[in-house]
């Protein structure tokens, strides 16, 4: 941003804006773009080609060559191909600028090449993008210039959804038609439409990219799968909210003017627990461009991240010892007129309709907890739920001390007549005012916390896209507030049956709702006696997508269809497998090639010396004693090395994916953690000068 230029000058810049949309199209054309998006539909493509030639030349007056459908497959991240806008020069050479509604609205990307779970075979390779006119059009400026992005829904020549979007989508109509359902009830007539908001915090770690690429575990599999602690970690606490440092606030200023220049509200950054950790917060927004801005977040970390000498990481562990990193999704409920389904008002006790959408939340996240957890799953946040640094892998609600005391006094006595208030916060000192207090505090260890007008979902990996998550919050409430309008539509006495089923609801379940401390081993126990489940890893998760319970919910507001969620948990079980294959070949390629060659040399150097010190007349007690330690750990390692070689090997004859995945986590998985136990002793036992990997030390400090 160049200096005396503010935020408004550049925020949006390469954004097809809806404002921009209103300066530039025919008010007709701009009226049925409005239309569509507001209400659904359909655009003409009359309406299309108008459009298409007025984002053409925007993209080209801002210098862009080429554009592509910009969506988002079951890989989990973007997937573009770009074409240019040229077409056949003239008969006299020129060339010809063209980009028609159908360029617009349809691609016609390889199916086949991307995640399927078998919904796609090798020869069957047509798919589908379609232009998604809700979330805005944008210039990605990179090596490759500035390309068009259409963002767009993924689906296959026959139909089904394979990308994240489309499901998303899917959801977000079924809860609003749900929820106005709910509203005609307490005489919210004029509301047509009811919004998913979504927030998603972005935590993430910085390297140096010197020291980056000499770690070929970073390179391969994006966390270090070696590494001895520093002597110093996060103990201190010093670094979370710390000064943030030169190098690192450079990178956060670039990264903020470039995604301001995307339409991206980014408004919070700050150091995290960990050494080298950072986060960024935005501005909530509808859900599904919220998804988009994620993903482009993600994209321009890392891309930021190289122009400053540096390389982001987004596992959810790269380093073991220290925090781990995730991506808390803050969602709530917004009417069309503005009016937020999840605020409580200043008496919530009184405030019926929040309480029934309360009541319904409740009910959704207890009824679907495997589902809700199996949205936040996978290999790398496998590292981060229920260690003592993340929300535990046990699903529970967090509603603070005020709402779980009226929700108390509704199960007991029928009617909440009292609310606790939170009163002033006393400095004691003369010169600081006494404040308001919140009515209640707040938990981080809770999985899905209430904090004052939305639902904060702590479970997300970092690298994870946030649309599965919001796909079934949608979904699972679109079905409570659908059960709910069912028992209340046409009663007689309303007044009385949405008291009574309030009560019902939150008497039944009451045992999601838990304001304790999540890490502690009490609560593990106490869960297990409410009954609630304790899901510990992706693949365990997994088989909840293909329940019956689940495939009724999805197909009932046709977010999913079976063979759609059966690909999915095909997936699921094919990327672990996967992953942890490439971490064991890493590992094998990294203590066969760099760690053990490096030991034995460390070895010979002690040998030699214990051998001088003998010709010399000395004991060389201690030397024998380092090299005598030495070979112990040395032989561990060799043994382990060559447990993991075989069991590698047994793991890619298993044809059956579900049965692969379960090989890797029960049998290979171990075996790397024993090869790691003896090659991170001697790390810190081996010459510095020969030790062939840089430290955790230099990893977490030299940024």
């Amino acid at each position: 941003m160049n200096e005396g230029m503010h935020v408004e000058e550049i925020f949006a810049k390469n954004v097809f804006t809806l404002g921009k949309m209103k300066q530039t199209l025919p008010k007709e054309v701009y009226k049925e773009v409005k239309n569509v998006i507001d209400r659904g539909g359909e655009l003409s493509m009359t309406a299309a080609n108008v459009i298409a030639k007025v984002i053409k030349d925007w993209a080209i007056e801002n210098g862009a060559t080429h554009y592509t459908h910009w969506f988002q497959p079951l890989t989990g991240i973007t997937a573009e191909k770009h074409d240019a806008f040229v077409t056949h020069p003239d008969e006299m050479g020129n060339m010809i600028t063209e980009f028609s509604g159908k360029e617009l609205i349809k691609g016609e990307p390889d199916a086949s090449s991307f995640p399927s779970g078998g919904l796609r075979a090798t020869f069957e390779a047509r798919g589908y993008t379609v232009w998604d006119i809700t979330s805005p059009v944008f210039l990605k400026e990179a090596s490759t210039g500035k390309v068009l992005c259409i963002p767009t829904a993924f689906c296959s020549y026959t139909g089904e959804a394979l990308d994240k979007k489309t499901p998303l989508l899917r959801s977000m109509e079924a809860v609003s038609k749900q929820s106005v359902r709910l509203l005609k009830l307490f005489g919210n007539t004029s509301v047509k439409k009811v919004t998913p908001s979504v927030g998603a915090e972005q935590e993430y770690f910085l390297v140096d990219e010197t020291l980056y690429k000499q770690r070929p575990d970073l390179m391969f599999s994006g966390r270090t799968l070696f590494g001895a602690p520093a002597p110093k970690g996060q103990e201190m606490d010093d670094h979370y909210f710390g000064v943030i440092r030169e190098r690192v606030g450079a990178f956060m200023k670039d990264l903020n003017e470039e995604l301001w220049k995307l339409g991206v509200t980014a408004k919070t950054q700050h150091n995290e627990v960990a050494p080298a950790q950072h986060e960024l917060a935005p501005i909530y927004e509808t859900a599904n461009i919220a998804v988009d801005h994620n993903q482009i977040v993600m994209e321009t970390m890392k891309r930021v991240a190289i122009h400053h000498g540096m390389r982001c990481l987004l596992h959810e562990k790269p380093y073991a010892g220290v925090n781990g990193s995730g991506k808390h999704d803050n969602w709530s409920l917004t009417t069309d007129k503005g009016k937020n389904l999840l605020d409580p008002g200043l008496t919530p006790n009184e405030n019926v309709q929040f309480l029934l959408v309360l009541a319904c939340i409740l009910k959704a996240v207890d009824s679907y907890a495997p589902l809700l957890r199996q949205s936040a799953a996978d290999v790398g946040n496998d590292h981060r739920l229920g260690a003592d640094e993340a929300p535990p892998a046990i699903i529970s609600v967090f509603l603070g001390e005020q709402l779980e005391d009226v929700v108390k006094q509704l199960v007991e006595t029928g009617a909440a007549t009292s609310l606790k208030e939170g009163g002033k916060l006393e400095t004691g000192v003369s010169t600081l005012p006494d404040t308001e207090k919140d009515a209640t505090d707040r938990n981080r260890t809770s999985p899905f916390a209430f904090t004052g007008n939305k639902f904060e979902f702590r479970m997300v990996g970092s690298s994870d896209s946030i649309a599965d998550p919001n796909t079934v919050l949608n979904a699972i409430v679109a079905e409570a507030f659908c059960e709910a309008a069912d028992r209340l539509e046409g009663v007689e006495d309303f007044e009385l049956a949405v008291h009574d089923l309030i009560k019902e609801y939150m008497t039944k379940h009451q045992r999601i709702i838990f304001n304790g401390n999540g890490y502690s081993d009490e609560w593990v126990k106490e869960a297990e006696r409410r009954g609630l489940p304790n899901i510990k890893s992706t693949i365990e998760a997994a088989a909840v997508l293909t329940d019956d319970a689940t495939v009724a919910l999805f197909e009932k507001f046709g977010i999913f269809t079976r063979v759609e969620l059966a690909s999915r948990e095909e997936i699921i079980y094919e990327t672990y497998a996967k992953t942890i294959n490439i971490e064991a070949l890493t590992m094998i390629d990294m203590a066969g090639k760099q760690i053990i060659p490096a030991v034995v040399r460390y070895a010979k150097t002690l040998a030699d010396t214990v051998n001088a010190m003998k010709e010399a007349g000395f004991e060389a007690e201690t030397e024998k004693a380092l090299l005598s330690e030495t070979s112990k750990r040395l032989t561990r390692m060799k043994e382990a090395l060559d447990e993991l070689i075989r069991v590698e090997k047994e793991a890619r004859k298993i044809t059956d994916e579900k049965e692969k995945a379960f090989y890797y986590k029960d049998s290979v998985k171990p075996v790397m953690d024993d090869l790691r136990l003896p090659a991170d002793e001697l790390e810190m036992m081996v010459d510095k000068e020969l030790w062939p990997l840089p430290t955790y030390g230099e990893l977490m400090f030299e940024v």
